[in-house]
This record gives structure tokens, C-alpha cells and sequence, in this order.
């Protein structure tokens, strides 16, 4: 689980929370006819712009900000000098018994085990990061897509709640609920977008970078082990991927 994406959802929450209850009552800032405009036209607006499987689909992205979390690269580098070492001694056949735990290490290595060109290799595994890339940003746009309606809608809801409060004058109990629509969708539009949607879709950007990361360097690395590179060459090779201030940590 990423603590990180946890702890500033938890505490933007609780630190609203907070603040209304300093300030007045937990009631007041409840409005079911502001959270159906916010909500509800956010989730059609992002229907409209996106296929209903894809919007469907972003719970179990969503699920990757908080419970994904990337391989270390230095990990990944360790683990392919680890198998060059056995290929440049026993041949890269023996690679084939050897436990991989990155599955797409493991499918690189057995397109080498199977005697496929080099060219192919890296044809094929780059293909499939960019399909990969292609999935994430989809993932990434929907949250995108709900970060600018929920904003939006918030201030539709706002017009809504004027136009009633306008249209009634005469009738004084009707001007605190129309008031309160008008002020309370802008807060829950920009609470959904700043809070929710628009972080969620950095973090899986973020996700999507260490990922693609992560990808080229088993991409170079099993070209430089099918080259026959010295391990500590390749070793060397792999660590241009990492920050200078990482490469000196793997280095010790």
C-alpha cells in the first residue's frame, strides 16, 4: 500500500472536517441536491467523453494510487547482471529454469531462450510498453475528465441555486436552501477535483513513469545479455537509468 496516497487523502479529509466543525455545524454543509449536481453531472459528463467500460474500469485503476507500488529499479538491475553472470557461464539456455520475479523480465528472457534476433526482441517489448503507456493514459484521462467537470458542475450548481433564490424572493424560507445549493456545489466540486480526482491522476501518472522506467531498463538490459555484454559492463550500462545519487547507493 502506498502510505503516501493514504495519508493525504486521510488528512486533506480530516483537516476539512476540521475546519467546518471549528467553524459551525457538520449539517450545514450537507446538501443532497449539491452532491447530485457535482456527482452525478461529473459521472455523465465523463460517460459522454469516455466509453462506460473505461469509466467502469477506473475503480481497479484507481486502485493502483493506493496499493500499487513499483519495483526498484536498482532491484531490477541487480536481478539482470544476477542472470548475465549464469548466461555468460552456462549459456543463456540455463536462464530458462531460473526464477524471474518481474513478469515482463521473465517473458523477455525467454524470447532470448528461444533464440529469437535481438531486433525482434526489442520490437516487440517496446510495443508492448507503448500498449501499456496507451492503457495508463486512458486511466489517467478519465480521472482528468472528472477533475475539470467537477469544478464546472460546482459552479452550474451554484447558477442553479441563484436563479431559485432569485425566482423566490417573496418567499423567504426558500432563500437559505437555494443559497446553500449555490455555495455548497462550488465547495464540492472543487473538494472532488482538487482532493480526489486530479491527485489520483498525477499519482497514476507517476505510476505510469516508474513503470515505463522500469520497462526500457529490462529492454536494455536483456539486449545487453543476448550481446554476451560483460556483466559489469552491462552493470554499468544499466545504472545511466538510475539518478546520480542512486547510482552511487548501488554502487556501495
Amino acid at each position: 500500500m502506498d502510505i503516501g496516497t493514504v495519508a493525504g487523502l486521510v488528512m486533506g479529509i480530516v483537516l476539512i472536517l476540521v475546519a467546518i466543525l471549528l467553524g459551525g455545524s457538520l449539517g450545514a454543509f450537507v446538501d443532497v441536491p449539491s452532491i447530485l449536481i457535482v456527482i452525478g453531472g461529473s459521472i455523465a459528463a465523463t460517460l459522454i467523453r469516455f466509453d462506460l467500460s473505461d469509466v467502469i474500469n477506473t475503480v481497479s485503476v484507481a486502485m493502483n494510487a493506493f496499493f500499487s507500488k513499483s519495483q526498484p529499479p536498482e532491484e531490477i538491475i541487480q536481478e539482470i547482471v544476477t542472470l548475465s553472470n549464469i548466461a555468460r557461464k552456462e549459456g543463456l539456455l540455463k536462464l530458462e529454469k531460473q526464477p524471474v520475479n518481474d513478469p515482463f523480465l521473465k517473458k523477455a528472457i525467454m524470447y532470448c531462450v528461444d533464440g529469437h534476433e535481438a531486433d525482434f526482441i526489442e520490437e516487440v517489448l517496446n510495443k508492448e510498453i507503448d500498449l501499456t503507456l496507451d492503457r495508463h493514459n486512458l486511466g489517467q484521462g478519465i480521472f482528468g475528465a472528472i477533475g475539470d467537470a467537477a469544478p464546472a458542475f460546482g459552479m452550474i450548481g451554484t447558477l442553479v441555486g441563484l436563479v431559485n433564490m432569485l425566482g423566490n424572493m417573496s418567499d423567504p424560507a426558500s432563500i437559505g436552501p437555494s443559497m446553500a445549493v449555490a455555495l455548497l456545489t462550488t465547495l464540492y466540486g472543487a473538494i472532488m477535483a482538487n482532493l480526489v480526482a486530479l491527485p489520483i491522476g498525477d499519482k497514476l501518472k507517476r505510476r505510469s513513469q516508474e513503470e515505463e522506467l522500469n520497462k526500457k531498463l529490462v529492454v536494455e538490459g536483456v539486449l545487453g545479455l543476448q550481446k554476451g555484454l560483460n556483466p559489469r559492463v552491462l552493470e554499468e550500462l544499466l545504472k545511466t537509468f538510475l539518478p546520480p545519487k542512486k547510482r552511487g547507493a548501488s554502487e556501495e
